[in-house]
């Protein structure tokens, strides 16, 4: 497994409802395809805890595809630790990391442009590359796609 990431979401506006239906209509409007089996997973005392979803251009191919879990509420690990180290993030915000997806890497087209229609449908949440110190806001990401496309762009601090 490689590199992961996660979505930024205020603690008291997280369902996660509204996350699948904003990783379907990311999916579509980023010409992605997006793949369920329906498979759910549940706390001992019987609360939804997860599923996940791939996200790829092609089935029939092994390239350009990642995994996105839907994370319930009651998910252990949603706590985000926001003590002012992120640039561009307002330490005083209570976050949960949701949506956590993995394997980053030689994903990053696909990547950017899921983010990119995600965070235009939750211009308030925020995009976190695990590891690094700073996050993607739907502004950053409007700036970036009004530049040639970086294949680097997960890789550098959005705000140089």
């Amino acid at each position: 497994m490689g590199t992961s990431s996660f979505f930024l979401v205020e603690r008291d506006r997280y369902s996660s409802d509204n996350l699948l239906s904003s990783v379907m209509l990311a999916s579509f409007h980023s010409n992605a395809m997006l793949y369920y089996r329906n498979e759910k997973y549940f706390t001992e005392d019987n609360q939804f805890k997860y599923t996940t979803i791939s996200i790829m251009y092609n089935p029939d191919d092994d390239e350009n595809k990642f995994l996105i879990y839907i994370d319930g509420v009651m998910n252990d690990g949603l706590e985000f630790y926001n003590n002012g180290q992120f640039l561009g993030l307002d330490p005083s915000l209570s976050l949960y990391q949701v949506g956590c997806i993995e394997d980053v890497y030689d994903n990053e087209e696909l990547l950017f442009n899921f983010v990119f229609e995600y965070l235009k449908l939750n211009p308030n949440q925020y995009y976190w590359l695990g590891g690094y110190n700073w996050v993607y806001s739907w502004e950053d990401m409007q700036r970036l796609k009004s530049l040639p496309y970086d294949p680097d762009w997960c890789y550098k601090n959005p705000k140089n």
